[in-house]
């Protein structure tokens, strides 16, 4: 079982997660292009009221960084989560809220030394969560567990 983040700099980095996979779930859905995205987020999405829900203020460059690194190695972290998907499994057989949660956690993974790997596992776990079933959460943990082993030794 996960520990929710208590600091200020946890909920900040968690909120920059979430809001990174949004962000990545809309430019695959619309294809918008990278700086009016992340205009978007930081203008009226990160940090602000949406339906009369406030939202926690984001660690900015962390958002930055998980989006503008997702975008950037794609095509490498696509052919990582395929590797390690079960036979006769392919990307495209998962939603896109799934892929972007993979993409960004994975990014994150590779590019973020600074973060536990369980930290990340731990977070997307509970993102996956919020869009998805249970046992879609448990597949995310597998397959992100199995994803660390192999990016971080």
């Amino acid at each position: 079982m996960s520990k929710a983040p208590t600091s200020l700099p946890q909920i900040a980095r968690s909120t920059a997660r979430l809001g990174a996979v949004q962000a990545l779930y809309q430019r695959e859905m619309g294809g918008d292009p990278l700086p009016k995205l992340l205009t978007e987020f930081h203008n009226h999405r990160l940090g602000q009221e949406i339906e009369g829900a406030d939202y926690a203020d984001a660690d900015i460059a962390f958002f930055d960084d998980l989006v503008t690194g997702t975008t950037a190695r794609q095509d490498e972290l696509d052919g990582l989560i395929s590797s390690a998907l079960a036979e006769g499994w392919t990307l495209d057989r998962l939603d896109k809220p799934m892929r972007a949660l993979l993409r960004s956690a994975v990014y994150e993974l590779l590019a973020r030394p600074d973060v536990a790997a369980a930290t990340v596992i731990d977070e997307y776990v509970e993102i996956a969560h919020a869009f998805h079933a249970e046992k879609d959460a448990k597949f995310v943990n597998g397959l992100l567990d199995t994803l660390a082993r192999q990016v971080r030794g």
